[in-house]
């Protein structure tokens, strides 16, 4: 009798820890982000622009935003950050950040921080950290400042800042504080890990660890050989796999191979030798987050950075891919608001929710040559980009379409 009671207890806890646990974005779901900001956002009062457009933004589609960097920093763009906890800064006040957030959670939308973790500057000078208060030994002793007294750094180094000795506890509980603290006090749901190429992606798994996000991205940005898109995406999977599994990475591969496919159709490069899609999405789905161009990559509506766009008359093939593909897909503000893309994404991200295409959808490439790419997506959805004809069949109706790209859907 007290075996069969205990047997129906454990049975009762069990299913009840089952049905409790929440499906993470890893696991299936349709989640699609939005970079909420560009590289000249701070030029205007930005946190006020965010609340204003939240509504806009939920009915758009949008399940996470991600906020460019709130600390105050040496930089007007925010990637110089000194004073962490400090969040008045060129984007807006402490009090008008916390009304953004605010207005994205009550419409049921989660916010990113950007975490600049990797490196600091000091308040006043090279390295007088102040909130929090860290000493010499919590900089890399390989860093240009003659000071440093910490460890040899566990990563690249980075010209423009400190770099940090992740190694150190003092340092790692730091940045867990910090972390606890803009999820409690400030209202923050997950991360984006800036140039996490510069620390071992194992700090990035212990602060996970520590703050327990909603969702967290690294921005793992590396050289990529075209003609060896494997030893890129590899590169992908062993830093995700450093934070044990306990964060998605960019898929800068995805990025650099389609891009080039779409301006030099050589669509060809989008299947790999396997059969699956050639960037980290063909072999991680889970742990990627695919998107067309960012503040560092693209444009900006007056200039911007440009390091590495997207050609400019192929985005919508591009949205095309990522917003019918696995992963977690990003749209870019810029795109989507300033150059008047938005109604064009809007119609893909209601085919992707609609048709319920996730991070592990399953991808069915039909063809990928010189003119055009098509793929079938979970049976429930086709799409082509390039300029060859093709058609899924009899059984499908064009969901949309554009200059070198359609979407179709099942009848």
């Amino acid at each position: 009798m007290l075996r069969h009671i205990l047997f129906i207890l454990f049975f009762f806890v069990l299913s009840h820890t089952i049905v409790g646990q929440e499906k993470t974005l890893e696991e299936g779901n349709d989640a699609i982000l939005l970079q909420g900001f560009h590289w000249e956002s701070h030029q205007s009062s930005w946190w006020n622009t965010l609340a204003e457009k939240s509504t806009d933004i939920k009915k758009s589609g949008f399940d996470l935003v991600w906020f460019p960097p709130s600390s105050f920093s040496a930089s007007d763009e925010g990637y110089l950050p000194n004073r962490l906890y400090f969040q008045n800064s060129r984007y807006g006040s402490e009090k008008e950040l916390k009304k953004a957030i605010r207005s994205f959670h009550q419409l049921g939308v989660k916010v990113l921080a950007d975490i600049v973790v990797n490196h600091r500057v000091g308040t006043k000078n090279w390295a007088d950290f102040t909130e929090p208060q860290w000493g010499s030994h919590a900089v890399c002793s390989n860093d240009e400042w003659p000071g440093a007294t910490g460890n040899q750094d566990t990563g690249l180094g980075f010209h423009a800042g400190r770099d940090l000795d992740h190694t150190q506890i003092e340092v790692q509980r730091g940045i867990q504080d910090w972390l606890t603290w803009l999820k409690k006090d400030m209202g923050y749901d997950g991360w984006r890990y800036d140039y996490v190429k510069g620390y071992g992606g194992h700090y990035v798994g212990l602060y996970n660890d520590a703050s327990q996000p909603y969702f967290s991205v690294g921005e793992y940005w590396d050289d990529l050989d075209l003609n060896n898109p494997n030893a890129h995406r590899q590169r992908l999977c062993d830093w995700i796999n450093a934070t044990q599994g306990k964060s998605s990475a960019f898929d800068f591969t995805t990025k650099g191979v389609l891009q080039h496919a779409v301006a030099h159709s050589e669509y060809w490069r989008l299947k790999d030798p396997a059969g699956k899609p050639v960037g980290l999405l063909g072999w991680w789905p889970e742990r990627t987050v695919t998107f067309i161009d960012n503040h560092d990559t693209g444009p900006s509506p007056k200039s911007g950075q440009n390091h590495w766009a997207f050609p400019s008359d192929k985005i919508m093939q591009g949205y095309a891919y990522i917003l019918t593909h696995p992963g977690v897909p990003t749209v870019y503000w810029v795109h989507f608001y300033d150059w008047g893309l938005g109604d064009l994404i809007k119609a893909l991200i209601q085919i992707r929710k609609a048709q319920k295409i996730h991070s592990m959808s399953g991808v069915d490439i039909r063809v990928a040559d010189a003119q055009k790419y098509a793929a079938i997506i979970d049976g429930k959805v086709a799409v082509k980009i390039g300029s060859g004809d093709w058609s899924p069949g009899n059984n499908w109706v064009v969901a949309t379409s554009g200059n070198d790209y359609a979407v179709w859907t099942q009848k």
